[in-house]
């Protein structure tokens, strides 16, 4: 408790988060500049599409992530009608998890007769087969499916995670025999902490896809780009990149100042796919338009954005274990 009459002392990563909000305000807009502003209309969007790794299956360019909107409670007015206008519009991979609120339940409420035209993700954090056994229960109740398209052990971030998946009781039991029951089709990892530990993870069992975070500021320090694409890749992994802006702290005025710059940096690495987390319906259509209108970006264009990312990459970066 701070002491009644002094001032509270900020950590350097809080003051520079207060120092931001003001540049993170003016960049908000960007979200909403970079792409045509003429509404999309349902139905006529196309967006391109990959593979994801050897499942076989196509997804959508971009996909929906679990954060944003959906990670709230209470929220359906506002989330409902997003997730509504995300398959109106085409996209297919939709991503959730029991830590992300209540998400799953938003998700129930739309998808009814549309469930077979996506590819459903969600995730398990408990590292027990029995525990993660019961959160895929759960999930399918308030996902209202009969199975998951892609079943993931959640946030992988030290060597006690991954003994604790492996031992004789732990998740991967669970995503086995959710597979062989056909309550989950596919198996996948996830992280952002360090990429070390999701290597070990991909050379230890024969995953079929993994979520990492993937961004402009990446390569400064423990790079997913550098450590993990390079062995998913040789293992024909489906990757899904996330936090292509780290919930805004990679668009600034004097870095890398638009979304389309920071969803094109991630689309032009080799993955499947890239999730975002949307507040808004507008948020939304751009990040549709933008995936309709991609071209790859040049060997050049990407080392300029990660050359302005560089200065404030540890900020962007807050995620992954510090230095």
């Amino acid at each position: 408790m701070a002491h009644e009459g002094k001032l509270p002392v900020l950590t350097r990563r809080e003051f520079l988060k207060g120092f931001l909000q003001t540049a993170l305000g003016a960049v908000a807009a960007s979200w909403l500049m970079s792409a045509d502003k003429n509404k999309l209309e349902a139905g006529t969007a196309q967006i391109p599409t990959r593979i994801l790794g050897q499942t076989g299956r196509r997804v959508s360019l971009v996909g929906f992530g679990g954060e944003g909107i959906l990670r709230s409670w209470g929220q359906d007015r506002k989330a409902i009608p997003l997730i509504q206008r995300a398959l109106d519009l085409g996209i297919t991979y939709f991503d959730t998890a029991p830590a992300y609120s209540a998400s799953q339940d938003y998700y129930g409420e739309v998808l009814g007769e549309r469930r077979s035209q996506i590819f459903l993700a969600s995730k398990t954090h408990d590292r027990s087969r029995q525990g993660s056994l019961r959160l895929l229960d759960d999930s399918l109740k308030r996902l209202k499916t009969d199975h998951l398209d892609l079943w993931q052990l959640h946030d992988l971030r030290t060597q006690e995670d991954i003994d604790a998946i492996f031992s004789p009781e732990g998740a991967i039991h669970a995503l086995e025999q959710a597979r062989r029951e056909g309550r989950v089709r596919f198996l996948g990892i996830t992280g952002h902490t360090h990429p070390q530990i999701l290597v070990e993870a991909i050379q230890r069992y024969p995953f079929d896809t993994i979520l990492v975070a993937l961004n402009a500021a990446d390569r400064s320090r423990l790079s997913f780009i550098d450590q993990v694409l390079p062995v998913a890749n040789s293992q024909r992994l489906g990757i899904i990149g996330m936090k292509v802006v780290a919930k805004g702290y990679l668009l600034r005025p004097d870095g890398v100042a638009t979304m389309q710059e920071a969803l094109g940096y991630v689309l032009s690495l080799p993955i499947s796919t890239a999730i975002v987390g949307f507040n808004t319906v507008e948020e939304l259509e751009e990040v549709v338009q933008l995936a309709q209108a991609f071209q790859p970006f040049s060997q050049q264009q990407q080392a300029r954005l990660e050359r302005l990312a560089l200065p404030y990459a540890e900020e962007v970066n807050g995620f992954k274990q510090p230095a």
